[in-house]
Parts: structure tokens; C-alpha cells; sequence
């Protein structure tokens, strides 16, 4: 563990980290795979790693939702919100309850899983893409069935959350959501809010180590506005390799250092 040595080099790492987890973010998602080791790495227990590497990423949602507010199917906003409020709360409170030994046991599964879902997100995102670009007949689908659908996909955005993008995605447009644009605002409704309930639930549960929070929010930020940059000018499929690469490598590590 890097917390074994000089009191510098665990913020100097973790610089560098959410630095790249930011600029990771913004061009092509997964950053998580990076800073949430990163702080397991420097020795803070695996639940609080978890709660303060959301709240250091989730500030960088925010300006997303503002760009992409013209998109947003205003009938659908309220259980969006609604289910997004109710399963957020829920996985935070399930993670603060989950013994520290336990979750690190899942640590390896999580990221595992969430690499692969990250590798289908793009098969998934281009038929998604194709999909909308058929004409169809808009209609407004059941609001007790889209609001169940949800509630599992931000239960886990709440608990871990890596890779939770495109099933927010696939789930809308299964439940006759058809348009790209709204697809993305919808998701990103979703995501932002759900984070933002566990970020709260993480603070009055005393789950973020705030000194190493700070550090990370600032450097996330300020790689994700460098990566925002040359977004357009990168292979999207090579960086989406290289992310589920590093997941993949990560949940590896973390077998092999189960306790």
C-alpha cells in the first residue's frame, strides 16, 4: 500500500489518478476503474474508498445536465426523478451497512462486472444509435413499470455504480423512450441524481475522507475540462478498450488479493 510510505506520496498518486479518472470521464467514461483502486491503494477502507471516490467524481455530473436540459422528455422527468431518489438512497444505505471485509470480498466481482458491462455498452449504444434513427410513433410508456424498471439500475449506481450508463440507456428505450437525445439527458438525469442522494447519505453516515475528497474532486475536474478538450479527437473505441482493459486488470489485482 502506498500509505506505507512518505505522507507526500499518497496525495501525489492520488493527483495523478483522479487527474486521469477525470480526463478518462470525459472522453469516454469508466473513470472509477482508475480512482476507486487508487484509493484502496493508499490504504482507505473499501467502503469509505467507495463513498469518497463518488463524492469526488459526482460534481462533474452536474454541468451535464444543464447542457443537455432542451433534451429532457418533461413527462418522464418525475419518475425518472422519483425512482432515481428511491434506489440511490437505497444502495447507499445497503453499502454503509455492508461489513468492510464483505464488500472488499466483492470488490473484484464489482469491477469485473462493471468492465464487461462497459465492453457491451458499446455493441449496445450503436444499435441504440441505429434504433432511433428509424422513425416511430412516440408514445408515453407505463410510469408504474418505467419506475420499477429503474429502480434496480440506480440501486446499483448507489451501491458502486461503474458502468451503469448504458443499462439507464437500455432500460428507457426498452419502455418506448426512442429518441438519442432523450435517451442521453434521461440518463444523465438518472445517474447525477442518483449519485447526489448516496453523496448525501454518505456525508451524514461519516463515510468520506475528506482530506483525500478534496484532492481528488479539484484533479478530476480539472481532467475532465482537459479531456473535454480532445474528446472528438480520440478513437472512442481504443479508449473504450484501454478502460475495459484496466477494469479487467484491476478486478484481476483484487482477486488475487482477496483476504
Amino acid at each position: 500500500m502506498l500509505s506505507g510510505l512518505s505522507p507526500h506520496y499518497p496525495y501525489l498518486w492520488l493527483v495523478a489518478t483522479s487527474f486521469i479518472a477525470g480526463w478518462i470521464n470525459a472522453m469516454a467514461g469508466g473513470g472509477s476503474f482508475i480512482s476507486f483502486p487508487a484509493m484502496l491503494a493508499i490504504g482507505v477502507p473499501p467502503i469509505q474508498a467507495n463513498a469518497t471516490n463518488t463524492v469526488a467524481l459526482w460534481p462533474g455530473q452536474v454541468t451535464s445536465i444543464w447542457a443537455l436540459r432542451t433534451d429532457l422528455r418533461r413527462d418522464l422527468v418525475a419518475v425518472v426523478l422519483s425512482a432515481s431518489i428511491v434506489g440511490g438512497i437505497g444502495g447507499a444505505v445497503v453499502l454503509l451497512i455492508t461489513p468492510q471485509i464483505t464488500f472488499m470480498r466483492m470488490v473484484p466481482w464489482l469491477l469485473l462486472v462493471a468492465s464487461l458491462l462497459f465492453w457491451v455498452s458499446g455493441p449496445i449504444s450503436r444499435w441504440l444509435r441505429r434504433r432511433t434513427e428509424t422513425p416511430h410513433v412516440p408514445h408515453k410508456p407505463s410510469m408504474p413499470v418505467l419506475f420499477f424498471a429503474i429502480i434496480p439500475v440506480t440501486f446499483y449506481i448507489g451501491y458502486f455504480g461503474a458502468g451503469a450508463g448504458f443499462l439507464l440507456m437500455s432500460a428507457l428505450a426498452l419502455f418506448g423512450i426512442e429518441e438519442m437525445h432523450q435517451l442521453n439527458s434521461l440518463k444523465v438525469l438518472a445517474a447525477c441524481t442518483s449519485n447526489f442522494c448516496a453523496v448525501v447519505t454518505f456525508i451524514f453516515g461519516g463515510a468520506i475522507v475528506w482530506h483525500y475528497c478534496i484532492v481528488s474532486m479539484a484533479f478530476a475536474a480539472i481532467g475532465g475540462y482537459v479531456g473535454a478538450q480532445y474528446a472528438r479527437r480520440m478513437n472512442a473505441e481504443v479508449l473504450r478498450t484501454i478502460v475495459v482493459v484496466t477494469g479487467c486488470t484491476m478486478a484481476a489485482y483484487f482477486f488475487w488479493r482477496q483476504p
